[in-house]
């Protein structure tokens, strides 16, 4: 069997804002708050999955950077990772997702405090802060 991966954005703007996406299914997470993304194709660079995913998902191109540092284990043969991204072309839209939000790290803090972020991303948290903090 061969590991299947998903990635996701960390979606940053010039005033050190990061991007969430709110899910509108699966049931299980419907409503909850994520970094965008989705799979990556066989034989399908991270780079260009993430550039593919967030142009069908959000209408916008971007410029993708350093992978975050943790992977996670989604199930026994699927992997989630994250890369860093800017938009150099669009204004990002809710093509299937049910909204979007740009968050300051301390909405970020209380999003994930709250249980309001999809369990898989929590982990990524205080990378993610620490790179905002860094931007404010």
């Amino acid at each position: 069997m061969s590991m299947r991966t998903v990635v996701a954005g960390a979606i940053t703007s010039s005033d050190g804002r990061l991007l969430l996406a709110q899910r509108s299914y699966p049931a299980q997470v419907a409503g909850l708050w994520e970094l965008p993304g989705g799979k990556v194709e066989p034989g399908e660079e991270l780079a260009a999955a993430l550039r593919r995913e967030l142009r069908e998902e959000l209408e916008i191109d971007v410029e993708v950077g350093a992978l975050l540092a943790e992977t996670v284990e989604l199930a026994h043969d699927l992997t989630l990772v994250a890369l860093w991204a800017r938009i150099v072309d669009g204004v990002p839209r809710a093509v299937e997702h049910s909204r979007l939000v740009w968050v300051s790290v301390d909405e970020l803090e209380d999003m994930a405090a709250s249980n309001q972020l999809v369990p898989a991303d929590t982990a990524w948290v205080p990378e993610l802060c620490e790179v905002l903090r860094q931007s404010d």
